[in-house]
């Protein structure tokens, strides 16, 4: 069973969330905070006791009981539902639930995670998304860059301080791990925070035989079912999606597969449920856990005012909804005003030729159990839609959509300005990334030890590695890295142009939170709010307009913007994220200050394009970096290589043990010598004991009293 201990108290605090995940939470007061999460694999739609289960009228009920009606309901929160499909799915999860536990601390507490790998084949890291790893940067959870993965039936205990304070979310960073379930909510409080109630909403995608394994190699190679090709699903701009087939959303890991949207006709499964007290205000948490499409979020008949984004605060902004990536967090407030009863909370993709929807509940004290009957508004010409974080420039002007930027919104915190330059130690970078797996014509590929303890025995670095990516004829597959010297100013040119642009990427950094500068968008059709060209803003190397470029090299179309001097720059009190989205055709400016020493990873949150290569390590002041702790594992690849006479004993470790120890080769060379001398001396001291022994002794007398002398070599230890 799942536990949780905090250190110098005898309490024990568990808390069941809304969704029914046993959830650790610790005490304000206390120093240390200790929990463990154990990895496995889980069937949806499976009991422990009652096996296989079904779906009717909000319920679960075993399926060799077809009568609901003359049979009890299996308890929903015993069972992985996600949308109730009946063909059960493998799941990665954690402590046997869809998402994972829900971990709540106090910012500056100490957290102590002992994650057990009880997988039959696969390997695990758990990354605290969103948290700074301040002094631990070797406990950030990512595999060959800040530790070996956790091997099958291994264990490895995380031990960091949580801060900052805010939404954030652990997950595994291990291939397709995460679209298979392994992730949960990780809540980091303030102690002086007079708290209002609050709910967590975790908001993906579904499928029900795909994982990002199966669904890349659909991407790469196309999905036909029946004889039939399966297309992309398009954006509002007229851009199309990574090819991921979604079947519905999920809240929380429970949703609805519905048959036909037009008939409203569904599978009934259980979905979660969000209780509010008529008159009070919630606080409402949402993480993208998801795997690709974007989500805008709604709560039918009730306003809602996004106060917080990726854990940092911001001006309250009171909207009819929001968009939410992968990997990105939004924190809302509602009151709960409207007449007792039950509402929808929506998630809606931004597909526009496919319905997928994610469902919840939002039901006050005293109301039926019944599913809710509520419309979501009707955005008018008259009445506009407000909408936060709008992908494009544009929507189409029929759906009548008021978009608001994060340009527009500024931080909750007035004494948070961007940093700035001292001593000019500043550095602007550009970073393009384009399809579905690269960072300026670079694909990534992770080197096979873990760099953080082992940084000397990496061999796939870039400068290392012999591809020309101007001719693009050939992948340039290498472990992209950046230099970054410790307190600079860094500010970069995030964009996504080129030939392989297509759609907009959720760019996430570990280790830091940067500062939102300026968003720069492509040139749209006012009416349709179709992309029609890249933004002119930038220049790509080469002679080739950007649209047939690939653009491994991007500058400033004017050069009078280098050096931080970018026309419309927020630095007085700019937005606060780890995760942007750099729009189709455009480009997001970030600016942060290098003062975390450690390697950090910069990547895009689709998985399929992470799986893919479209990241790169940040080397931030690698002298500075913390030692890793004693007996902190390391991997290595093993290829044992013939030459000669050569064979295992003569190979030696790159790094001694202790100064001055002899090697190995020079040992195996003493070693027989000496042996040799000790068998020449004895067979001499025999000859003078024979000359000078009686020589009334027999041949016989001699044999068995006598046993020479032999070296034995002892193993290399």
């Amino acid at each position: 069973m799942p536990w949780f201990h905090c250190y110098n108290s005898h309490l024990i605090v568990v808390i069941v969330s809304i969704s029914s995940v046993v959830s650790f939470k610790c005490e304000p007061m206390k120093n240390v905070c200790e929990t463990s999460l154990i990895i496995q694999q889980y069937l949806t739609m499976t009991h422990p006791v009652n096996t296989t289960v079904y779906p009717s009228n909000g319920k679960l009920y075993d399926f060799r009981n077809p009568n609901p009606s003359l049979s009890a309901s299996v308890p929903t929160e015993e069972v992985i539902t996600a949308d109730g499909w009946g063909q059960k799915r493998l799941v990665i999860v954690a402590n046997r639930t869809l998402p994972g536990p829900d971990i709540v601390v106090y910012e500056g507490q100490r957290l102590i995670v002992h994650v057990t790998n009880n997988l039959a084949s696969d390997s695990v890291t758990i990354h605290w998304h969103g948290l700074h790893q301040v002094g631990t940067p070797f406990m950030d959870g990512v595999p060959f860059i800040t530790q070996c993965p956790i091997a099958a039936g291994q264990s490895f205990t995380y031990e960091f301080t949580a801060y900052p304070s805010g939404t954030f979310w652990y997950h595994s960073h291990v291939g397709s791990q995460r679209s298979k379930g392994l992730f949960g909510a990780l809540v980091v409080l303030k102690i002086e925070t007079d708290p209002i109630p609050e709910h967590i909403l975790q908001v993906q995608e579904w499928n029900h035989e795909w994982d990002s394994d199966y669904g890349f190699e659909m991407m790469l190679y196309g999905i036909v079912e029946n004889s039939t090709e399966y297309t992309p699903s398009t954006s509002v701009d007229g851009s199309s999606f990574s090819l991921l087939k979604a079947q519905s959303g999920l809240f929380n890991g429970r949703g609805r597969y519905y048959y036909d949207f037009k008939s409203d006709s569904h599978n009934s499964a259980p979905l979660t449920v969000y209780r509010v007290k008529h008159g009070s205000i919630y606080r409402f948490r949402v993480i993208a856990v998801g795997d690709l499409y974007p989500f805008r979020i709604s709560v039918d008949d009730h306003l809602i005012t996004v106060v917080s984004s990726d854990g940092y605060p911001i001006q309250p902004v009171t909207v009819e909804s929001f968009i939410i990536n992968p990997g990105e967090r939004y924190d809302f407030t509602l009151l709960a005003n409207q007449t007792i009863g039950n509402y929808w909370i929506r998630g809606r993709t931004l597909e526009t030729n496919r319905v997928t929807l994610a469902e919840a509940i939002l039901r006050y004290e005293t109301a039926s159990e019944d599913d809710p009957t509520t419309k979501r508004k009707e955005c008018s010409i008259d009445d506009k839609c407000k909408v936060l974080n709008c992908q494009s420039k544009y929507y189409p002007m029929a759906e009548n959509i008021q978009c608001i930027f994060l340009d527009d919104v500024e931080s909750g915190n007035v004494s948070d300005p961007a940093p700035s330059v001292v001593n000019g130690r500043f550095k602007e970078y550009f970073l393009n990334f384009v399809s579905e797996g690269m960072v300026n014509g670079k694909t990534f590929k992770f080197p096979s030890v873990s760099a953080i303890s082992q940084p000397r025995e990496i061999t796939t670095q870039c400068e290392n590695t012999k591809c020309d990516s101007m001719k693009m004829m050939t992948m340039c597959l290498c472990t992209h890295s950046l230099n970054l010297d410790k307190d600079d100013t860094i500010q970069m040119v995030l964009s996504n142009v080129g030939i392989d642009s297509g759609m907009s990427h959720p760019i996430h950094l570990h280790g830091h939170s940067f500062y939102v500068l300026k968003t720069g968008f492509g040139n749209y059709n006012k009416t349709t709010g179709q992309l029609l060209s890249q933004t002119d803003d930038l220049v790509c190397s080469g002679s080739m307009p950007k649209e047939k470029n690939k653009c491994e090299i991007v500058t400033w179309s004017n050069q009078s913007w280098s050096n931080g001097n970018v026309p419309g720059l927020e630095l007085r009190n700019p937005l606060r994220k780890d995760t942007i989205t750099v729009p189709n055709g455009g480009y997001v400016v970030i600016r942060f200050k290098a003062d975390n020493p450690g390697l950090w990873f910069l990547h895009c949150h689709i998985e399929f394009h992470a799986s893919h290569g479209m990241g790169l390590v940040l080397n931030e002041s690698f002298p500075d970096i913390p030692r890793v702790p004693f007996g902190f594992p390391t991997c290595r690849s093993f290829q044992r290589e013939y030459s000669g006479s050569k064979d295992l004993n003569e190979f030696t470790n790159d790094t001694p043990n202790v100064a001055g120890t002899i090697s190995l080769t020079l040992f195996w060379v003493i070693i027989p010598v000496l042996c040799g001398v000790i068998l020449v001396l004895g067979l001499a001291l025999v000859l003078m004991m024979k000359r000078t022994s009686s020589k009334t002794l027999s041949d016989s007398d001699i044999k068995g009293k006598f046993t020479p002398v032999h070296c034995q070599h002892s193993s290399p230890g």
